[in-house]
Order: structure tokens, then C-alpha cells, then sequence
């Protein structure tokens, strides 16, 4: 059995490798994927992002027979299944978007065997057209993606979902998967009873999108203070969220009035025009979607950047399930909530209109919501609260208030002067953003042909992230030191800036740092390398070869590659195909169906620019890749061979906790470790060590709040983890 298991495990990881060109399994993953190999019935409780969808795509390949997916959103059907078919993997969905044709065909695909992953709407599902058709396939997989639908108590109960526990009778030899991105404990145990499902068999998630940047921010000028937000955010993917349509509209007309690319979203369009905008979003053809909340379920567009609310969402499900179309990339992405009394004020009309329990269940989710925006703790707290979780730190340093600085007035003079200085050296032609880049000393093509790296400006403004000094800039042009002409961004001198040059007037103001502020923490140390470090120019060629072949094909961008591919190709430069393989997200298919298109923009702009390969950095990676098959084998490996837990640390450019948590894996696949190495760096006493492991003893060691409050949170979490370690390497039979 044992045998079997790791054998699932090595072939569900070479498919995440050579099929989705992934090098590791996000938190869960690999767990859940090996309880539905063994046959089990399986609950995901899992956030937006956080890689739901590859739990039951792998095993899907894996299993001999037809995996079948239930979800109520005809748009990520499709969305999914032309995602699956760039991997070749052969997908159908069957709903009524299709033609009478396309559906026939599905159809006769599905009875010819040719398909793996079938996609259907409940309703669809227990039409008994569909059930005698499913009745001929060898079911292995029934998946239930949005199952909080099945629940009451969720913020959006569909009773046809309450429906498919017949299905489940009809096909008892299927195993069985529900998966949910937003779930109380209320609701799950909703869900658990309707399809009686075992709790050891669920699997949650943390709740905490840690690349998600929250602010809420008090209502004042709407409007101004959206174009402030969408100042710094140039050419960058979001999402609007307005109360009511005719918001919408409104809003929609005064952001294209301000040249943003943008188009609305509400049920007051047409069903066609409706769906065309989300098109030319999810394409790139479009940069910015103003909607009610109708828009966004089944949303997989990956760089999303920013989702703003200018209204308050109806209770905190919403906003976490809207909030979560951010960032699905891992990438930072901002957060924003406009925040004020009128608008709860308008939920709680609504709500009044309401009755029984429907009216009970809305006053306790407007109350919960309350909570979030009016606390001043961490915002994580009351949100990852209510759906049950506890979040441990102090300090998320991802939300505005664990970043909030007080609002003092700064004295901007110096910053001011550089600024001033920078663009009067370059006669006054260029914008905030090529301003910034000479200010922290850019190497782009363009800083350097013009030959502003030879600038006494060059290079003097690190002290400050590139958007600081882009929301310096608005802020003089406001305060009016500089100003813009209509036509165009570069910023020119006034008078009164002149005067600030000269020495003769101080700017003075504040600067919402909270905007621009990264968590070095709250993401993987390689990626934000690389996300702050790539070559844009680069980036921006091969982001329109994606545009170009996305079109021809009628797919989104990100089914091609998602941004985190070309920027790691706008890093390491590769220029074979052999080292464009361990490139994140590339993998055998897409290297054959793209890796001569791409290959070929990297090599010309390399020569163009005289680049050389980043050659060190991926013949590591690929032998990374090759010899150990991920990170956690190779720390474990180079661990028992003598390197301590700090060299490790050192060598990987990570903290002591990331070597801790990859040996945990290793020795949890089933590996021994040295004990010995792993209590060198604790700083606890001896006499300490013997009372936490007494106490671990007594309480099951994954139960680290037990033991934390056991010991009168005399131990702190970090130590804990340690001493985990070391009591399970020396228990390891």
C-alpha cells in the first residue's frame, strides 16, 4: 500500500513538472491530491489563488476513467477547459453557450472515450439526458467546484446543488470532491452533512492571502481618490467594484474621460455586450473592468493587480471571495475599500426588506463586515476570524494597519530638489516614471541610450521605492511645483519649483507610504528577486508575442504563460531550450507549442543589447530540477550530509524557518534526519527543551497552539517549530 502511494505521488509530481511546468506543490496540494488517490472522499476549503484546481486536474490524470466537474459558472468552464487544452489534455464542458453543434460533438467525443474532464452546470448534470449518457462512463472523479452553494448559511445557496447527493447514489463507485474558496465553520459543516463526508477527509487551508495588500480608507472625494489610485497603477490589470449600476456608468465615463482603458459590467447590459467586455479584460484588451458584483465568478485571470471597492460589499464572503480575483499569480497586488456610514446605511435598508432567517443571516454578515472595517488591529485578524482561523503574528505588514504611519506633515525638500534637479537635466521631456528610473538608477535601454546614467542625478534617489517618488510627483504637480500638459505626462517646472531648485521654499506634505510597502516575508525570497529585478523592456516584448499568439488561438493571455513565466524569462534570459524548461510555468508541452517563439525575442534583444544568459542561476535551477526534483529533497539530502540548518539558510538566501519547514516535508515523506543539527539552532536552555517536548509528549505535535497555550505562551511559535522538529526526527522509527 505504502508502495502504491509513493508511486501516485512521484507520478502526480511529474505531471505537475512536465505537463503544468511547476516546480513544487502549493501548501495542501500534494495531501489532498494523495487522499483522493487512495479513493477518499475529500472537502478543499481553500483560498482564492491558492491552487485549487490542479487537486483535481492531476488526479484527473491519473485515473483511468472520466472526471466529472460540477460548477454553476459557465465562464470558468470555459475559461478552464481552453487553459486544459493548451497542457493537451482532453476537455469538454457541456452548457448552453455551446452552438447545437458544439454540444452534439462534446457529446459524441464523451461516448467515443475521448475525453478526461468533463465540465457541467448542476442543472446540466441532473437532466436525465446527461445521467443515462454517464451512466456508459467509467466515473472515477466527481468534483463539486463552489460547494458552499450547497449551504444555507453561505452568501450563495443554490438549492440545485442540495440536488447532487442523488448523483452520488447513482455513481457510488466515484470518489467523491467538494471544493470551496470561501467557507465558515458553519458552512462546512453544512457541507460535510449533505454529503456525508468524513472530517478527517477535510482539508483546510489558511485563509491568508499573504500577497494581497489590504487598505480601507474612509469615503471622502470618491472619484479623486480613485484617479489618485489608478495614477501609480498605469497599464496594470484591475477591477472596480460599485454598488449599483448606475455607479457603474458613472463611473465607468469619468475614468475613460481620464484616459484609462476601461469598460463597465452590470446587468443592465446586454447579455452579449456584457460578455464581450469580460473578454476584453481577460485578454488584455482591456486594462480596467468597472462592475456591480455581478462580474468576476469564475474569473481566472491570474495578474489582476488590484481590485478596488468604491462601495462596500455586502458582507465579508463577498468581499473576500471579489478581493481574491487579485493576485492569483502570487504577486504583490493592492487592496483597496472605500469605507462610509451612507453605504452601510443603504446594505441595512436592504436588509430590512428581507425576512425570517434570510434577514438573520444578513444582519450577522453586515455586523461581521462592521468589524473588519472598523477594527484597528491587523486586518487579518477579524478576517481570517471569521472563517475560523487564528492568525498568529502581531504584524502582517500587508495591511494599512500594521503599516500605518501617522500623518504627519514630512518635510519633502531634499526628495523634492532630486526630483527637480533630474528634470531639469533632462530639459523637461520625460514623466514621473522615466524621471524615477534615472532617480534609482535604472539600467533600461532607454536611460541608457539617451545616456542618462552620465546624469549627476543618476543613481541618488535609492533611499526610495520607484512609486514614492511617482506619488511625489503628483503630489508637487498638485501643490503646484510642477505641471503637465494635457496632451502629454512630462513633467515641467513651474515658478514656484524653481524656487524650491534654488533653495528659497520647502515642500512639505504626506506620502501614503502604505502603498508602495512589500512584506519581504509574505513571499518567496527568488520570486520577489526576480519580481523587482527583471528586464521590462524585455518583458513587454515577450508580453506581446503572448498577446499575438493568445489571439490566434482565441484564448486569454495567461493560458499561454502567466506573467511570473516572462518575467523569469526577463530575469535569467534563457536561450536554449534546455534552460528554458526549468523556467516557472514552462514545462514539456508548452516548451514544444512555444519555446522557439520565445526563444527567438530573447536571443535578438540579447544581441541587440549585448545581455548575456544568466547562466550560473539556471544551470542551478535545472539541475535543482533534475537531480533532486524540488527544494525540500535537496535541503534534506545536503542536511544529513553535514551542512547545518544556518549554512543551508545562507546558501538559499532564506531564514532559518524555511530550512525548518523543508526539512518537516522531508522527513514527513518519510525520510530520517539528523536530530542532533536541529536543536543547535534553538535558543532555548536544555531544562526549557525537556518541558516542551513533556508536554508534546501528552498533545499531538502538529497541535502547536495547544502546546503554545500549555506553556503559557512562555515558548514563542518559531521555537516551537523547531523543538517539533526535533522531537518528530527523534520518534522517527
Amino acid at each position: 500500500m505504502r508502495f502504491y502511494q509513493q508511486h501516485m505521488i512521484t507520478e502526480a509530481r511529474n505531471k505537475l513538472n512536465n505537463v503544468f511546468g511547476f516546480e513544487d506543490f502549493r501548501p495542501l496540494q500534494e495531501d489532498i491530491i494523495s487522499n483522493v488517490m487512495d479513493e477518499k472522499d475529500t472537502l478543499v476549503i481553500m483560498p482564492t489563488g491558492g491552487g485549487k484546481s490542479l487537486c483535481y486536474q492531476i488526479p484527473a490524470l491519473l485515473f483511468d476513467g472520466l472526471t466529472v466537474v460540477v460548477s454553476p459558472l459557465i465562464s470558468l468552464m470555459k475559461d478552464q477547459v481552453e487553459q486544459l487544452r493548451q497542457y493537451d489534455i482532453p476537455a469538454i464542458y457541456l452548457n448552453s453557450s455551446l452552438t447545437d453543434e458544439e454540444y452534439e460533438y462534446n457529446i459524441q467525443r464523451l461516448k467515443d472515450k475521448k475525453v478526461k474532464m468533463l465540465y457541467l452546470a448542476p442543472e446540466t448534470l441532473l437532466m436525465e439526458r446527461t445521467l443515462n449518457l454517464l451512466d456508459d462512463q467509467n466515473v472515477d472523479l466527481f468534483t463539486i467546484d463552489e460547494a458552499h452553494c450547497i449551504s444555507e448559511w453561505g452568501h450563495d445557496f443554490r438549492p440545485d446543488y442540495r440536488e447532487l447527493t442523488t448523483v452520488r447514489d447513482r455513481f457510488p463507485n466515484a470518489t467523491c470532491m467538494a471544493l470551496t474558496a470561501t467557507a465558515t465553520p458553519r458552512v462546512r459543516q453544512d457541507i460535510k452533512e449533505v454529503l456525508e463526508f468524513e472530517d478527517s477527509d477535510t482539508f483546510l487551508a489558511s485563509f491568508d492571502r499573504k500577497n494581497l495588500f489590504l487598505k480601507v480608507a474612509d469615503k471622502e472625494d470618491p472619484l479623486e481618490q480613485t484617479l489618485d489610485f489608478l495614477y501609480t497603477r498605469k497599464k496594470q490589470s484591475g477591477i472596480i467594484y460599485c454598488f449599483s449600476r448606475k455607479q457603474v456608468e458613472e463611473l465607468f465615463v469619468e475614468l475613460k474621460k481620464a484616459g484609462h482603458s476601461v469598460k463597465p459590467y452590470h446587468a443592465g447590459l446586454s447579455k452579449r455586450l456584457r460578455n464581450r467586455n469580460q473578454e476584453l479584460f481577460i485578454r488584455d484588451d482591456v486594462s480596467i473592468i468597472v462592475a456591480t458584483i455581478a462580474f468576476g465568478m469564475g474569473i481566472d485571470k491570474p495578474n489582476v493587480r488590484f481590485v478596488m471597492h468604491y462601495d462596500m460589499p455586502k458582507n465579508i464572503e463577498s468581499y473576500y471571495q471579489q478581493i481574491g480575483r487579485a493576485g492569483r499569480d502570487g504577486l504583490r497586488s493592492d487592496c483597496l475599500l472605500l469605507y462610509s456610514r451612507s453605504d452601510k446605511q443603504k446594505i441595512q435598508y436592504f436588509i430590512n426588506q428581507k425576512e425570517g432567517k434570510e434577514k438573520e443571516v444578513a444582519e450577522k454578515h453586515l455586523k461581521d463586515l462592521m468589524k473588519f472595517l472598523e477594527t484597528d488591529e491587523c486586518r487579518r485578524v477579524p478576517l481570517m476570524k471569521y472563517f475560523g482561523e487564528t492568525y498568529e503574528k502581531d504584524d502582517c505588514g500587508m495591511c494599512d494597519n500594521c503599516l500605518s504611519v501617522d500623518a504627519e506633515v514630512e518635510d519633502l525638500t531634499v526628495q523634492a530638489q532630486k526630483m527637480l534637479s533630474c528634470i531639469s537635466r533632462t530639459d523637461e521631456e520625460f514623466d514621473a516614471y522615466y524621471i524615477a528610473d534615472i532617480l534609482r538608477g535604472s539600467t533600461k535601454h532607454k536611460v541608457l541610450e539617451n545616456g542618462h546614467d552620465e546624469l549627476s542625478t543618476y543613481n541618488i534617489g535609492n533611499e526610495w521605492a520607484k512609486e514614492h517618488w511617482i506619488l511625489l510627483a503628483r503630489l508637487m504637480v498638485k501643490q503646484g511645483y510642477l505641471h503637465t500638459e494635457e496632451e502629454a505626462d512630462a513633467l515641467h517646472i513651474t515658478k514656484q519649483g524653481q524656487a524650491v531648485l534654488s533653495g528659497k521654499e520647502n515642500v512639505f506634505g504626506v506620502l501614503d507610504r502604505t502603498d508602495t510597502v512589500v512584506d519581504d516575508e509574505s513571499m518567496d525570497r527568488t520570486t520577489a528577486e526576480v519580481e523587482q529585478n527583471y528586464d521590462n523592456d524585455l518583458f513587454e516584448q515577450l508580453e506581446a508575442k503572448r498577446k499575438e499568439l493568445a489571439d490566434q488561438q482565441s484564448v486569454p493571455p495567461y493560458a499561454i504563460f502567466p506573467d511570473t513565466t516572462l518575467m523569469e524569462m526577463a530575469y535569467y534570459y534563457p536561450q536554449s531550450k534546455d534552460n528554458l524548461m526549468p523556467i516557472y510555468g514552462v514545462g514539456s508541452v508548452k516548451l514544444k507549442k512555444y519555446g522557439t517563439d520565445f526563444l527567438k525575442i530573447i536571443n535578438k534583444y540579447c544581441r541587440a543589447n549585448d545581455v548575456e544568459e544568466n547562466s550560473e542561476a539556471l544551470k542551478e535551477k535545472r539541475e535543482k530540477l533534475q537531480e533532486y526534483g524540488e527544494p525540500y529533497q535537496r535541503i534534506g539530502k545536503e542536511y544529513n550530509a553535514g551542512k547545518s540548518i544556518e549554512h543551508l539558510a545562507e546558501q538559499f538566501g532564506v531564514k532559518d524557518v524555511t530550512i525548518i519547514k523543508h526539512l518537516k516535508k522531508y522527513l514527513k515523506e518519510g525520510n530520517q534526519i539528523r536530530p542532533e543539527g536541529i536543536v543547535k539552532v534553538s535558543s532555548l536552555s536544555h531544562r526549557k527543551r525537556e518541558e516542551v517536548m513533556d508536554i508534546m509528549d501528552e498533545v499531538p505535535t502538529h497541535m502547536l497552539r495547544k502546546i503554545y497555550t500549555e506553556l503559557d505562551k512562555s515558548v514563542s511559535y518559531s521555537e516551537l517549530r523547531i523543538i517539533q522538529l526535533y522531537y518528530m526526527a527523534m520518534n522517527k522509527k
